[in-house]
């Protein structure tokens, strides 16, 4: 359990840094080159390109410091299911943001933020924290067996990699 509470901790650091990274770049597009008034897509534009450019900040926070003891010497796989997993907490805030500001009408910057950033960030952050763990960093694929083919059967071979 305290592994448990420690990881969250990290992945709650990496998150908030991606946090930052998103919402900054998200508000300065909004306000600038992809402003609504310019562009009708204009918001969906910027919170694509700015969780882009978040999701590879939370990767290299989660690879070389949350699940660091469980990532895999293949970052290549490891780095496309992760992408995978980040694209769908990306849909999940694209879709918050898009039943705000196109079905309901709410098209102010606050807003777009509260959608997006804060209630799409929550429901995506649980879907991503969950698959991380479960899927991409999970402890049963990281070491290899004597072919060096990594396990993917869900068996552990080590009692402490026997619960998730």
């Amino acid at each position: 359990m305290r592994r448990l509470i420690a990881q969250l901790a990290r992945f709650g650091v990496v998150g908030a840094v991606g946090f930052v990274v998103d919402t900054v770049l998200f508000n300065v597009l909004r306000a600038t080159v992809f402003g609504p008034e310019d562009h009708q897509a204009g918001p969906v534009i910027a919170k694509v390109i700015s969780t882009t450019v978040a999701i590879f900040v939370n990767w290299m926070g989660n690879r070389y410091w949350t699940f660091r003891d469980q990532r895999r010497d293949v970052a290549t796989r490891e780095g496309l299911e992760f992408i995978v997993v980040s694209l769908g907490g990306m849909a999940i805030s694209l879709g918050c943001l898009g039943v705000s500001h196109y079905l309901l009408g709410f098209t102010s910057a606050l807003a777009d933020n509260v959608s997006g950033n804060v209630i799409g960030l929550v429901l995506g952050t649980a879907f991503r924290f969950w698959l991380y763990r479960v899927w991409v960093y999970h402890p049963d694929r990281v070491t290899g067996d004597a072919s060096g083919q990594h396990q993917g059967d869900g068996v552990s071979s080590t009692p402490e990699h026997s619960s998730v």
